[in-house]
């Protein structure tokens, strides 16, 4: 069994009194895709930006981050960043007057830092999108939702991390497109990267991960390989209805 690569233990987020996640506690290993899922306002974002040490000036995050078995809670972002994690946000924050391939080449942050060339990186990328290949001088903000979700992923993976996060990236997706960008989250398996994905769309989000947690109110309410939370009577009506 691979080695845990990112823990939680007894996590919790605030924003002044609210209470947004209570005490959750997650494990990834390499090459193994988690997933969480769970209602709008569960908490699933605020999760992912206190693993990342994102959180907006009033939030405050509480226990314990562990990366390879050492804890990164006092952290800043870019050190995060440094380490392995690399974070695709919601809105993907592409910079939309640059083209594809600039875009891609702001994620090799990490990867310049330890020497190493983007070349290989960004041919490693178009391997993976060759959509993108064909389009690298394109301005990204002339692109569909699709392809802008492909952008954000590539440069995310431009880092070279061991551990990345996705947060809804099949948001405002038509089902083709969003086949495919999780038929590419199946295939980081073989990268040996850790894939945490938060997603609204429970039935994708289990049908790609190895293992999941349902998120409600804040609280991890039921976790377990991702194909038994599938037949889980709860999950089954709450999330995924009765076309299972």
């Amino acid at each position: 069994m691979s080695a845990v690569v990112l823990e939680t233990r007894q996590l919790s987020v605030r924003y002044g009194k609210m209470e947004a996640v209570r005490s959750a506690s997650i494990r990834l290993r390499a090459g193994e895709i988690v997933t969480v899922i769970g209602p709008n306002g569960a908490g699933k974002s605020s999760l992912l930006n206190a693993i990342m040490g994102a959180l907006p000036s009033n939030g405050q995050a509480d226990g314990e981050v562990l990366y390879e078995a050492r804890d990164i809670g006092h952290h800043a972002v870019e050190q995060r960043l440094g380490k392995g994690l690399a974070l695709v946000p919601e809105k993907r924050e592409l910079f939309t007057s640059m083209s594809v391939e600039d875009n891609l080449l702001l994620g090799a942050y990490r990867r310049r830092r330890r020497g190493r060339s983007h070349r290989e990186a960004l041919d490693s990328v178009y391997a993976i999108f060759p959509r993108l290949r064909e389009r690298r001088g394109q301005l990204a903000g002339t692109m569909s939702g699709g392809e802008r979700q492909m952008v954000a992923i590539g440069r995310a993976l431009m880092s070279d991390p061991k551990v990345l996060m996705l947060d809804e990236p099949s948001l405002g997706l038509a089902p083709r497109v969003m086949a495919e960008v999780f038929h590419v989250i199946a295939r980081l398996r073989d990268s040996g990267v850790a894939t945490l994905l938060i997603e609204q769309n429970s039935r994708a989000a289990l049908q790609v991960a190895d293992y999941g947690y349902v998120l409600e109110v804040g609280d991890v309410t039921l976790e377990g390989p991702a194909a038994e939370l599938a037949h889980h009577p709860r999950v089954i009506e709450a999330y995924l209805g009765a076309r299972h």
